[in-house]
């Protein structure tokens, strides 16, 4: 089902109220508290290689997982991990359970009035994939198919804005199932980020997937909280350190196999300090 732009925006703001609620009643602690502690809780996904996901050996890997560990090198503490479904992401910064997100957090005006972004320190592309055989070739055949998208993703947002009226849109808790429903068949086209066709060739490299449509290309930031200024200083800090050190092309060259891309000054409706 389709909402309205109306919809959308009052939902939008009903999200940004609570979170703004919420955030004034968690325990969230100062940088300080945390350096005292000597652990920094991080917020990560916990199943979508190759940005944030959990290892055979149970040890949290990816691009957001090397992005944690050396932020927390920066403060001189620990990185403790959280791993998180799509939809628990501003909700665990907001309510304090974890002290960041780098959690493959894409850039949008609505989730920038519940969180506060950093910089950018990763490009993604968003897309619908689908077995080379699948016909769809315009927004307008979305409807001829099943589309799946995990819950709350930009993947969902972009699906739902550029789908037809009547297009059967399937909501799934990750990225992983949304992949598997793919594969198995619950769905024939899914919403997705750019290690989508990857993942889904791994796996049946005989049905060909690629990206039929591309809807945007984004970047993602660390996230804290709204107003907290001093971990958003220190966010922005150490992606700036990152980037001229050489460690985020170390990152890229591991996890992207493509060199660091020039990153915007500016995102439309999404500020990268607090304003």
């Amino acid at each position: 089902m389709l909402f309205s732009p109306n919809r959308r925006q009052f939902g939008a703001a009903l999200l940004a109220l609570a979170a703004v609620a919420i955030a004034g009643k968690s325990q969230a602690g100062t940088l300080d508290d945390v350096k005292k502690k000597g652990v920094v809780v991080i917020g990560i996904q916990g199943d979508n290689p190759p940005w944030g996901y959990v290892d055979s050996s149970g040890k949290q890997d990816g691009i957001d997982a090397d992005m944690g560990r050396a932020f927390a090198d920066y403060l001189g503490v620990k990185a403790e991990f959280v791993p998180l479904a799509v939809a628990n992401r501003i909700p665990a910064l907001t309510t304090g359970r974890v002290d960041i997100l780098f959690a493959t957090m894409a850039m949008l005006p609505e989730r920038a009035k519940a969180v506060q972004y950093s910089k950018p320190y990763v490009a993604n592309e968003i897309t619908l994939v689908a077995a080379q055989a699948t016909p769809i070739n315009s927004n307008a055949d979305m409807a001829k198919f099943v589309i799946g998208v995990p819950r709350s993703s930009t993947q969902d947002t972009q699906v739902t804005n550029n789908a037809p009226a009547g297009t059967e849109i399937r909501r799934f808790d990750d990225d992983a199932a949304t992949i598997q429903a793919l594969l198995s068949g619950q769905v024939q086209a899914v919403g997705a980020n750019s290690f989508y066709p990857q993942r889904l060739n791994a796996a049946k490299p005989e049905l060909g997937f690629e990206p039929k449509l591309h809807f945007t290309a984004l970047y993602n930031g660390a996230c804290t909280r709204l107003g907290d200024k001093e971990w958003n200083e220190t966010a922005n800090k150490f992606i700036d350190q990152i980037k001229s050190n050489g460690k985020l092309a170390s990152f890229y060259a591991k996890w992207m196999k493509a060199p660091v891309p020039i990153f915007p000054d500016s995102v439309p409706g999404v500020p990268f300090t607090v304003q």
